[in-house]
């Protein structure tokens, strides 16, 4: 199996990177984790006829304006969409006219489905908890082939981040902020503290995404904040086009 981070943007593109947007290429399924620009990158990696899902934590547009380019796909099983309550007015506001090509006239079938926290036995084992945020934000959990991949996207510190990393083989957390940095009004993650969530977790790894594009302006930025993490060790700095095998 194997993740690779299309955008790990947050806010804006830049030098850096597309926004947020990370692909999960399992044996028989794709899921594509939110739908910021990095999302247009998907085709490079999807050749084959496996189903397609996607997960969307919430609606800042950093995480969905990359919807606006669903119509260059060609899922031969369709799309599957999962958010949180509100998520079909959502996108039959933005995704449809005059704004872009409306989901009814895409080139593959759409579904799209709304959740609510709590354990759902889809073809895969998922759970989501609504996460730390200023808007309302869900984080997922994934049990594929045997491996437990956790995704916490825009949050502060919080129990449901704890709880969906539990034993994780892999934790995807947001790092928004610098060493140092908060914002109890807009709460997000520095590296410290996603390191937090993820040792309280017990998670094996960490992967960093949605780098405030403000804030970061270069890779080496990424790397010199990760570096000043003493107390967990395997951490991967995320990059655009970086893939992980687990």
């Amino acid at each position: 199996m194997e993740i690779i981070f299309l955008g790990t943007n947050g806010w804006y593109d830049s030098d850096t990177g597309n926004t947020i947007c990370t692909l999960i290429n399992s044996e028989k399924y794709h899921i594509i984790l939110d739908a910021g620009n990095g999302i247009s990158k998907a085709d490079q990696y999807i050749d084959d006829d496996l189903p397609v899902y996607l997960f969307l934590s919430h609606f800042h547009l950093d995480h969905i304006e990359g919807l606006h380019i669903l119509n260059k796909f060609h899922f031969s099983q369709g799309l599957k969409i999962f958010g949180q309550k509100g998520t079909r007015d959502v996108l039959n506001t933005i995704v449809n006219d005059p704004f872009t090509v409306p989901l009814m006239t895409l080139p593959y079938p759409v579904e799209v489905g709304e959740l609510l926290p709590g354990p759902y036995k889809m073809p895969f084992a998922l759970e989501c908890e609504f996460l730390l945020h200023a808007s309302p934000t869900l984080g997922y959990r994934f049990d594929l082939e045997g491996k437990i991949i956790a995704y916490c996207p825009d949050t502060g510190i919080c129990e449901g981040a704890v709880h969906l990393a539990g034993d994780s083989d892999l934790l995807i957390a947001e790092c928004s902020h610098k060493p140092g940095e908060s914002s109890p009004a807009w709460p997000h993650l520095n590296p410290q503290d996603a390191a937090d969530i993820a040792r309280r977790a017990g998670a094996k790894r960490l992967a960093l995404t949605h780098f405030d594009a403000g804030r970061y302006r270069s890779i080496q930025e990424r790397m010199d904040a990760v570096a000043s993490v003493k107390d967990y060790q395997d951490i991967i700095v995320g990059t655009d086009g970086l893939n992980l095998q687990i």
